[in-house]
């Protein structure tokens, strides 16, 4: 194997021996202290997940770096010896699908069973729920794979006779054949020269191409809306920043109301809990427990508040400076984050959607930074990559806070339940197949003749049934729509400082 192919290797083994020390660091720092040492299971399938989708995103620079590795080969089947990057792609998608569809929804049913209950009866609860689902799926991909599980590329058909060759050439403008012929058939084709070349796809290409399409509809909801709320939040929240600490009378006051309002949510859980166990668990228990949920995370949010204008202790001073100091860093990391989504938007617009391209903008971009030293346009590619997976993060986050129908599981450092990394950890995966697709069609110049092309470009655009979501850009345009619609938003609403709720009570 080549110099290059070897080290490519060995970077490879070193960044996943990284990624899992990390992913295992944010594990012990983020658990809540219920959990630890317990839910030994729960905590091997994050780890498991979040490795599987860095290293997922990491693939696809590997990808790249891998197609330049046989470049100045000076023997034939140098390439050869590259990585299998389709095969490592199918993979590690493969094992994404299985960790999205079973494996975490197993641990999370396990996790979140009736304590009460044996650990052999949690597994066999949590396997039915399993088994039911991997029956169902199993179903869905059987039939769909045998009915539409095709893919139809359009190609042109062209065929011209043959001449003798000639003793001189000329050509111009109004004369491209030779001699006045028509053997230039392909040059000349008529629109009615197209035809549908079809043909089966690989069963593993159809299953992570379907994961892809579930992927993206939720990449383009939360993606767009986080793209603009991730960074316009950190801004925001430095303009409504406390500008100084309160007196002792308005901490008391503050905080005897905070107190009434923790006293009426614990008698609302109190009585959902009730219920809960008298088996009443219908559409209205189910939105009283979202409202008790809000109102928690917006209690949680009003008391580090209080915390923060009315710092106690012999470090008080302190306390505040790294108040101040933290709103800084929000704002300087908020200008940032806009920068990277407003280059985002424009490349998705100038690249993208506008055919043909007015520009490769931030390919472009990338393959300078590789030529000023070989590394700098891969890292920067990564980031871009990493960027849109926060995006998601943020804006499942934030439409989990205003929409009914989505299920809160906020990440706190010191106070995340397994159930919530479980949750985050499958949406994660579940889009990361799609930020991949999505970067490997924004970069298409950048990532050229990769296997990731292979599988996310011609296959997955030419699948049966799905292509025209592709064609027409319809996951493209929506991103771009719920971004815009996000700014305005907060340009409208973002600036004004939060109210404290009023008296909370269960719907009736």
């Amino acid at each position: 194997m080549g110099d290059f192919n070897l080290a490519l290797v060995i970077v490879a083994i070193i960044l996943c021996v990284i990624v899992f020390v990390f992913n295992v660091y944010l594990l012990v720092n983020y658990q809540h202290p219920d959990d630890k040492n317990q839910a030994y299971f729960p905590k091997f399938v994050v780890v498991l997940g979040l490795s599987v989708a860095a290293i997922s995103i990491l693939m696809l620079p590997a990808d790249v770096a891998n197609r330049q590795a046989c470049r100045h080969a000076i023997y034939n089947g140098a390439c050869n010896l590259t990585l299998p990057m389709k095969d490592m792609w199918l993979a590690i998608y493969i094992l994404d699908a299985v960790l999205v569809f079973f494996i975490i929804p197993f641990a999370m049913f396990y996790y979140e069973g009736d304590q009460d209950k044996s650990v052999g009866k949690r597994i066999r609860s949590a396997l039915l729920w399993v088994v039911v689902t991997a029956i169902v799926c199993a179903l869905v991909l059987g039939i769909l794979y045998g009915l539409v599980g095709k893919v139809d590329f359009t190609v042109r058909h062209l065929s011209s006779s043959t001449t003798s060759f000639p003793s001189s050439w000329s050509f111009s403008s109004s004369q491209e054949c030779i001699s006045g012929s028509h053997q230039c058939s392909a040059y000349s084709a008529s629109d009615s020269s197209e035809k549908t070349w079809t043909m089966r796809t690989t069963f593993p290409e159809y299953v992570v191409a379907l994961a892809t399409i579930v992927g993206s509809v939720l990449f383009t909801i939360f993606g767009g809306v986080g793209i603009a709320c991730l960074p316009l939040g950190l801004i925001f929240s430095f303009i409504r920043r406390p500008k100084a600490v309160i007196t002792r009378s308005q901490y008391i006051k503050e905080a005897t109301e905070l107190g009434k309002k923790a006293k009426e949510l614990k008698k609302a859980a109190d009585a959902l809990h009730q219920e809960e166990r008298s088996g009443s668990k219908g559409r209205k228990w189910r939105k009283n427990v979202k409202a008790v949920e809000k109102e928690l995370l917006q209690l949680e949010e009003d008391v580090k508040l209080l915390e923060e204008v009315y710092p106690q202790g012999e470090k008080a001073e302190t306390s505040w400076a790294m108040t101040v100091l933290g709103y800084l860093a929000k704002l300087v990391l908020g200008i940032l984050g806009l920068i990277v989504s407003v280059a985002w938007i424009a490349h998705i617009v100038i690249y993208l959607l506008i055919s043909p391209p007015l520009s490769p903008f931030l390919n472009e971009v990338f393959i300078k930074l590789d030529d000023i030293w070989g590394l700098l346009g891969t890292v920067a590619f990564a980031f871009f990559c990493f960027y849109l997976l926060l995006a998601v993060i943020a804006g499942a986050m934030m439409l989990g806070m205003k929409l009914v129908f989505i299920t809160i599981h906020p990440m706190k450092w010191g106070a995340t339940l397994m159930n919530s990394f479980l949750f985050n950890v499958g949406l994660i995966l579940l889009c990361s197949i799609s930020v991949i697709q999505f970067c490997s069609t924004a970069f298409a110049y950048y990532a050229q003749a990769t296997a990731a092309q292979e599988i996310f470009g011609h296959t997955l655009q030419s699948l049966r049934g799905i292509r025209y979501l592709y064609k027409y850009n319809v996951f493209q345009i929506a991103f771009i729509v719920l971004a815009g619609l996000t700014f305005v938003y907060y340009a409208a609403f973002g600036w004004r400082r939060k109210k404290p709720s009023g008296r909370f009570q269960l719907s009736s």
